[in-house]
């Protein structure tokens, strides 16, 4: 099969670029106060190795070790003429490690120099010395060339006049890195500077370096409206000094975390920068291979309604036929909650095991909704990848002391399959039937940065591994000695950036199985308003998600550090003006009302994520509404 031409791949979305060179190099022994370019020439088996660690990783596009080879920088090490061989031997062995398995980006990075204090003169010098390895990065025949941690504008811009007149149709990725202010170095935000960017003729952008993955997520994602192409490519966190040697602190599962996001956000391609390692890439890659899966089910669907000229068939079950001597059930003859569906308007309120041991708080708050007249319990697994009590045990405690059903979630990233399968079957022994199936964020930074993740497989995956079970088959097929009867439910997020694609992944879900939607909190009634017209030729009940806001603060870190989570303008002043504490969580709670009361009509019911466990907030949301 012929490889795509670069931009076409990055166009495409989820590429693994590559991770940092410099520091990689400073690691195997080579140290900064000499040319890291130059070893290149010097010391290619220890390149070329970086590189192929990369690539094991699962890296598809590597950047050549070329980052600091223009004339003011080698000057120092008395290599100012010697940029054509460098850059040549730089090409040479990324071109051999990764073949044609992926793609070469030329690595462009600024001269180092104040361009405010120079004269007119001296700038044309600069932009000379971007001519001397553009030109060679395009003789090799790089399918690219990457403009890198460019701080000052109009650096970056004589960079690009520079590539465009030696390197005519090579794609040009302009990749800029913004200060802890958000800015670059005239103060020029990210939304305006990748405005500029894009009509000096980049052909895709990107945000480097920086303090790292939180920060660059909130950089990237505000150049998407610039309608090219988006590279990030984070630090591993701020690097500090141990024993002398500089230490970079951010996990790969924290990476791997903010790949999902960044991918998700619709950022096309994500790699590392100062201190990202081949474990890191290798995290990237894994973030990648689930959004591809995605993706690609989308630009299916998508043909399949082009072909047909009209619209995309509604989801429905796959048929699967049950194993001999099982029976299928149906959601309604699944327990109280199948039952209940589509009869009533149902309240779902979330409480989770806390930290230790005693679940007595937890199951004090369950008895009070219950006693409410809530029906049905909410248990999410290992909220935030923390460490607590399995939420089996919570589960099983609320349906045998307080009998009431209970929603347990199942997330993918603990269990291999043959835990999965473990988990579920002990869970349906124990009549613990009701599902919730997510793929589960990664485990980040904190008191166990070191636990890995699994991932055999995402939600989708694990819903058609649950209607096997449901018709008697085990994941190899074969046949068990009856059927289970789980009832499953999914998430959906109606403010997802790439809305398209959390449709298409919501109609797989369907078709693998899922029976009820549960949406992400939503604050704005017109996207909940889409969403809900949107899947309602699907016949699937649907609750909506509502987390009443406790505070401003809270509001805002919604807003502005939560993915998915869009909270309008007219909402957050409503919350700063009514301030914080007791006034704060009263109007959070008629946001929700009103939310809640806007939608009740087009609902099966609710499902209330009280804050920080006041549960009582969850009961004045759905006071008087859902009757």
């Amino acid at each position: 099969m012929t490889r795509p031409a670069f931009l076409d791949a990055l166009r495409a979305g989820a590429l693994v670029f590559d991770g940092a060179m410099g520091t990689a190099l400073y690691e195997r022994g080579l140290l900064y106060t000499r040319s890291l370019d130059e070893a290149s020439r010097s010391h290619p088996e220890v390149v070329r190795a970086v590189h192929a660690a990369y690539v094991a990783a699962g890296a598809q596009v590597l950047l050549t070790n070329t980052f600091g080879a223009n004339r003011y920088r080698l000057e120092p090490h008395g290599l100012a003429g010697d940029v054509d061989p460098i850059v040549t031997a730089a090409v040479k062995l990324a071109r051999e490690t990764i073949g044609a398995r992926g793609y070469v980006l030329g690595s462009v990075g600024p001269t180092g120099l104040m361009l405010k204090t120079l004269e007119a003169r001296e700038l044309e010098a600069i932009e000379e010395a971007f001519v001397e390895p553009c030109a060679v990065l395009a003789r090799e025949g790089v399918d690219g060339i990457i403009f890198e941690t460019f701080r000052q504008p109009e650096e970056l811009e004589l960079g690009m006049r520079a590539a465009r007149r030696v390197a005519a149709g090579v794609p040009i990725v302009a990749s800029v890195s913004f200060d802890a202010f958000g800015t670059a170095a005239d103060g020029t935000g990210p939304a305006e500077l990748a405005a500029r960017i894009a009509g000096w003729g980049a052909d895709a952008l990107g945000v480097n370096c920086s303090d790292g993955p939180a920060g660059v997520y909130e950089m990237a994602t505000r150049m998407l409206d610039a309608g090219l192409p988006l590279v990030a490519m984070p630090n591993a966190g701020l690097p500090r000094r141990v024993e002398g040697r500089l230490a970079y602190w951010a996990t790969p599962e924290y990476f791997q975390l903010y790949a999902k996001r960044l991918f998700k956000a619709g950022v096309h391609g994500v790699g590392g920068c100062c201190g990202t390692t081949a474990e890191h890439i290798k995290k990237i890659a894994s973030a990648a291979r689930m959004r591809r899966g995605a993706a690609q089910a989308a630009v299916t669907d998508e043909a399949e309604t082009d072909r047909e000229g009209g619209a995309r068939d509604l989801p429905s079950v796959r048929a699967v036929e049950p194993a001999p001597g099982c029976t299928v059930a149906r959601t309604s003859e699944k327990g109280r909650l199948g039952a209940l569906l589509g009869v009533k308007p149902i309240v779902s309120v979330e409480v989770n095991p806390p930290p230790g041991l005693s679940l007595d708080k937890a199951l004090a708050g369950a008895r009070m909704l219950h006693e409410a007249g809530v029906d049905v319990i909410n248990v999410a697994d290992g909220a935030r990848a923390s460490a607590r009590m399995g939420n089996l045990a919570l589960c099983l405690r609320i349906q045998r002391e307080l009998q009431m059903p209970t929603l347990m979630h199942v997330t993918t990233r603990d269990r291999n399959v043959l835990g999965l399968v473990a988990h579920l079957l002990a869970a349906h022994e124990l009549d613990v039937r009701n599902l919730v199936v997510i793929t589960g964020d990664p485990p980040k930074m904190g008191d166990f940065p070191d636990a890995t993740a699994v991932y055999d497989m995402d939600s989708i995956g694990l819903l058609r591994l649950i209607r096997g079970l449901n018709h008697g088959f085990d994941p190899g097929g074969k046949p068990l000695d009856a059927a289970t009867r789980f009832l499953c439910a999914t998430g959906a997020e109606p403010a997802a950036r790439d809305y398209p694609l959390e449709i298409a992944r919501l109609i797989q879900k369907i078709e693998a199985g899922a029976e009820l939607i549960m949406t992400q909190p939503v604050y704005d009634p017109a996207v909940l308003d889409r969403f809900l017209g949107d899947v309602a030729p699907f016949n699937v009940p649907v609750l909506v998600g509502l987390l009443p806001l406790a505070s401003y603060r809270n509001a805002e870190f919604l807003h502005n550090e939560v993915p998915g989570m869009q909270i309008p303008d007219e909402i957050r002043r409503r919350m700063k003006g009514a301030g914080s504490g007791a006034a704060g969580r009263a109007e959070g709670v008629a946001i929700a009302r009103e939310m809640l009361s806007e939608v009740r009509d087009r609902v099966a019911g609710a499902y209330i994520m009280p804050p920080f466990g006041r549960y009582e907030l969850a009961l004045r949301v759905v006071e008087g509404l859902l009757t």
